[in-house]
């Protein structure tokens, strides 16, 4: 996880790593607004996967374009759409220190 420096503030926040698919045949925009002035704004094509971090409480919006202007089509927070942390699970964090076995299937011949 990284962290994001705020000088103004004399604040470092921990962001969170974030995914979007836009699976829609539109071309999206992406506006994320956070905590201390952070402000993410990104286009995704249709089907495209858009990998972003932000402070955790920011505000996600995805917004098209309609034939009346542009269109809000959902807001969601940034812990809905938060990726898988890279720490690892509990289970291998206690087994730390048990020596593992080999496996002479993995063995090259």
């Amino acid at each position: 996880m990284a962290s994001w420096v705020f000088p103004e503030i004399g604040m470092v926040l921990d962001l969170l790593d974030c995914g979007y698919r836009n699976s829609s045949d539109r071309m999206v925009i992406i506006r994320c607004c956070g905590p201390s002035e952070f402000y993410l704004e990104r286009v995704v094509f249709p089907f495209e996967l858009l990998s972003f971090q932000c402070p955790p409480g920011s505000e996600v919006e995805i917004w098209t374009h309609g034939l009346g202007g542009p269109e809000l089509l959902e807001t969601l927070r940034a812990h809905e759409l938060a990726l898988e942390s890279a720490t690892p699970p509990l289970a291998e964090l206690a087994l730390e220190g048990v020596q593992r076995q080999e496996n002479p299937w993995l063995e090259a011949s």
